[in-house]
């Protein structure tokens, strides 16, 4: 267990901190010990914005320019060969252990334990004449419950990758921690269902006037960030990945369980005047960080300072500087139903040689195709994903899968010459719409049918999905399916909405389905013919991508990195990648 950057005596490490907020201004400070720490607001308070720091976002940072859809059926990299591919290629291993997760989420819990052990209970005295000291002590004593937060989160990171891992509720040095045995995954799940449980009533609810005197920070977690933890913990205990081994009463349990605390955070949500965006588009734009429309569904982003690396990644290869990127699968488009609301081999109403007409409204929000515009400064009038076209695969590193990405990527950004622009871009860690995929799984899964509603509910798991559906406007789920059908028609559902938004390598996993889903890449071959018009074809697995292979069920977890593992004398690696 590797633990950087945590205080040893009374010393601080500098840290360089990022903004995530346009009002939480991460600026690099260096501490003397930790009394002098202890006599500031400004400087406790950046402890707690250095947390902050590490919460997850996907924009290709990690793995060259890689998405983690791009380890999935979501995406292809087009910049092929590189560590994205680890995942499906064999070269995935503990010495490779395709994650930095171990590493940076012990280190932030070891942050929050050492904020909770160290820097509660503080009065300042030398403040106390201060006008705004009253308001100052409300925001550092609502610290408390974000750090509380913050150290279940990352528990739960951890859970999702790894299974059983070591709970951490106090400060340790190095070796103490380097020491910890993993404990079993339901301890560590009923931990985080009781830290979010003791601490949803005492966090601030609404930043806004929360504090008369100073500057509010809109980026911090509130109640409502903290009941969709719990919900989304709680659906991840009761899926099949688990529950391996456990009773079928003891799975419905948790199902019921699970679909009972996604509803108190939809309840919670409709009552402080929530509800979902209505454009979908909204959610992932520029501004959605400020947008009224946006935030009426987000309740938790993080923010990331002003770049434009996600456009430079993803902007269509043709332009100047851009990398090509992610490229969305014919996997993913041919899972957008069309306006009729019947998957495309259904509807005779579907033309393979017009495929993109009479879509749901979803894929021209996330997918950017042959003949569109895209992006606003592309230099030409419509992209050329043609085969020998400007932004084909003929060209190096132009998509693989006649797609580019449109989803989180500002369409405006200008990413080269002395006109480049930045902009910010927020990640979104939970939504409203989420949440409410996530209560139709969880009820469906507890009471055997899409369309009924048991006691302690309000609506069954095909009302919740139809509300998201109507957003994008697509018709309402039809009556009468069987448990399977449905089933196969929500993961779908889940699977378009939530495109490029970080669950899909986490969903699969959790229902254990991975070769049904992970091994075959479909793309969409474009020609263009001599007499001008267009050919589509969907071709499958092509020899001009990687191949995809599923290592096997030990891949549903993450190894241990081998170092972590060498250096506890407690630490077990996962089934199937000891070596």
């Amino acid at each position: 267990m590797k633990l950087n950057h945590i205080l040893s005596g009374v010393a601080f490490l500098a840290l360089c901190l990022t903004s995530c907020s346009d009002q939480m201004n991460y600026k690099e400070f260096k501490i003397d010990d930790e009394e002098w720490v202890k006599r500031d607001f400004d400087k406790v308070g950046k402890i707690t914005t250095h947390i902050y720091r590490d919460l997850d976002y996907d924009h290709g940072q990690t793995y060259g320019g890689a998405m983690l859809a791009s380890a999935t059926d979501e995406a292809v990299y087009s910049h092929q060969g590189g560590s994205i591919e680890s995942y499906f290629n064999g070269a995935w291993s503990p010495v490779t252990p395709n994650s930095s997760t171990w590493t940076t989420c012990l280190d932030a819990i070891s942050y929050c334990n050492l904020y909770l052990d160290r820097f509660t209970g503080l009065e300042f005295p030398e403040h106390k004449l201060e006008k705004d000291y009253n308001d100052q002590m409300l925001k550092y004593d609502n610290y408390q419950w974000e750090v509380r937060f913050m150290r279940a989160y990352f528990h739960f990171l951890l859970l999702r990758q790894y299974g059983d891992v070591p709970l951490l509720t106090a400060y340790m040095d190095a070796d103490e921690a380097n020491d910890q045995p993993r404990v079993e995954s339901d301890k560590v799940f009923e931990f985080i269902d009781n830290e979010c449980e003791a601490i949803k009533d005492s966090i601030i609810a609404n930043y806004s006037g929360a504090y008369n005197s100073i500057e509010n920070e809109t980026g911090r977690v509130n109640n409502l960030g903290i009941l969709a933890l719990r919900a989304r913990a709680a659906l991840y205990h009761a899926s099949p990945l688990f529950t391996k081994g456990k009773s079928d009463a003891e799975k419905k349990e948790l199902w019921r369980l699970a679909a009972l605390r996604n509803k108190e955070c939809i309840d919670a949500c409709k009552s402080r005047g929530m509800g979902l965006a209505k454009t979908y588009e909204s959610l992932f734009a520029v501004n959605n960080w400020q947008g009224a429309e946006a935030l009426k569904e987000i309740i938790f982003a993080r923010r990331v300072a002003d770049d434009r690396a996600m456009e430079t990644r993803n902007f269509p290869i043709g332009m100047n500087g851009a990398g090509g990127g992610n490229c969305p699968t014919e996997n993913l488009v041919s899972a957008y139903e069309t306006k009729n609301g019947l998957p495309i081999d259904q509807d005779p109403a579907y033309d393979p040689q017009n495929p993109y007409v009479n879509r749901d409204s979803r894929l021209a929000a996330t997918v950017a195709r042959n003949g569109e515009k895209w992006p606003v400064n592309l230099g030409r009038n419509a992209l050329e994903i043609w085969y020998g076209g400007a932004n084909s695969r003929s060209v190096p590193y132009g998509t693989p899968t006649g797609y580019y990405l449109k989803k989180y990527v500002n369409g405006d950004q200008v990413i080269s010459g002395n006109k480049a622009t930045t902009s910010k871009h927020t990640w979104v860690l939970f939504r409203l719409g989420q949440v409410y995929l996530d209560y139709a799984e969880a009820l469906l899964n507890y009471s055997g049918s899409g369309y009924s509603t048991p006691d302690e509910f309000t609506m069954s798991a095909a009302e919740a999905i139809n509300l998201v559906r109507e957003r994008a406007g697509q018709p309402k789920l039809p009556a009468g399916l069987n448990f399977e059908d449905f089933t196969k028609r929500y993961e779908n559902e889940r699977f378009v909405e939530l495109a490029f938004e970080g669950h899909r390598m986490y969903d699969v996993r959790r229902w254990m389905k991975a070769p049904q889903y992970f091994e075959h890449i479909k793309v969409m071959e474009v020609t263009k013919n001599d007499d001008g018009t267009i050919t589509y074809q969907t071709v499958t697995d092509p020899a001009y991508i990687t191949k995809r292979a599923w290592p096997g069920d030990k891949a549903y977890l993450w190894p241990l990195p081998q170092a972590e593992v060498l250096k506890s004398g407690n630490l077990t690696q996962n089934e199937g990648w000891e070596r």
